[in-house]
């Protein structure tokens, strides 16, 4: 036989032995949350931005994550934070992943899914909570969530409550602004902020 073909025969194998580990994680994902075993599921989501990895719980979305998080880095965060019972599963993360994909093809203005916010305490719990109320193609000053959240006067605390979003965009940090008119900053970088203003029309497309 040529170099040629056993190369070939050495690809096919590679590949059926990716598929039968594909299938064995799908089986085991299903079979753990069948038994309760299942804690967080997470996959990843393709979007203008790249890849993101969501994660849920029974309860919703637990975590989002832009592509410039390493995913072991968060996978093992959600393991310290949530439950070490961590399994990637394309079904349980289906419905987050059909209603991304839904928005950022301009067909959603807001999602239903679940949201999970358990690991989040205090004030930044109560920034996120007001920041969730917030509808698509509209925006609140620093200032006006921090009065939401119960302390008018906590702008600043609301922002570093914001940087740590966990699940950016379905909690739309993005349409919290500077009371004078500027962006301020956001969790997944400025440049991400305009994308997602400008697919709600908050502001206007590049000319």
């Amino acid at each position: 036989m040529s170099v040629r073909g056993l190369k070939d025969i050495g690809r096919t194998a590679t590949a059926a032995a990716r598929g039968r580990s594909a299938g064995a994680a799908a089986r085991l994902a299903a079979s753990a949350a069948e038994e309760g075993l299942l804690d967080v599921a997470f996959a990843f989501a393709d979007s203008p931005f790249g890849r993101l990895l969501v994660a849920v719980t029974p309860r919703g979305l637990v975590r989002l994550a832009y592509p410039n998080e390493r995913p072991d880095d968060v996978l093992e965060e959600l393991a310290r934070s949530v439950s070490p019972r961590v399994l990637g599963s394309a079904k349980a993360t289906d419905e987050v992943r059909r209603e991304l994909d839904e928005y950022f093809a301009g067909r959603r203005r807001s999602f239903q899914v679940g949201v999970d916010l358990s690991p989040v305490r205090g004030f930044t719990r109560r920034v996120l909570d007001a920041t969730a109320e917030i509808p698509f193609g509209s925006v609140l000053s620093y200032r006006e969530v921090a009065a939401e959240a119960g302390n008018p006067k906590a702008s600043r605390a609301t922002g570093n409550a914001l940087g740590s979003n966990p699940v950016p965009i379905v909690v739309p940090c993005h349409r919290v602004v500077r009371s004078g008119g500027g962006l301020g900053g956001y969790t997944g970088g400025v440049e991400r902020k305009v994308v997602l203003l400008r697919l709600e029309g908050v502001l206007d497309p590049p000319a």
